[in-house]
């Protein structure tokens, strides 16, 4: 009833003979193109919570407690 439990598996080191998944150049300029949209919508996004925190104006921190 003694159970041993294994020695913990040491993460591999960096560069240290892993091969990993390599993506094909289409897979890397669909990728790119994702990152790049996801930038663009989170920049509209900001962008338009600027805007509308300007036209509501001081009123936005005028609030009962």
């Amino acid at each position: 009833m003694n159970e041993e439990k294994p020695p913990p598996f040491p993460p591999p080191l960096a560069g240290e003979g892993r091969v990993g998944v390599r993506l094909t150049e289409r897979q890397q300029r669909a990728r790119r193109a994702r990152s790049i949209a996801i930038a663009v919508s989170l920049g509209v996004l900001v962008i338009l919570f600027y805007i509308v925190t300007l036209v509501k104006g001081p009123g936005v921190l005028v609030r009962p407690l």
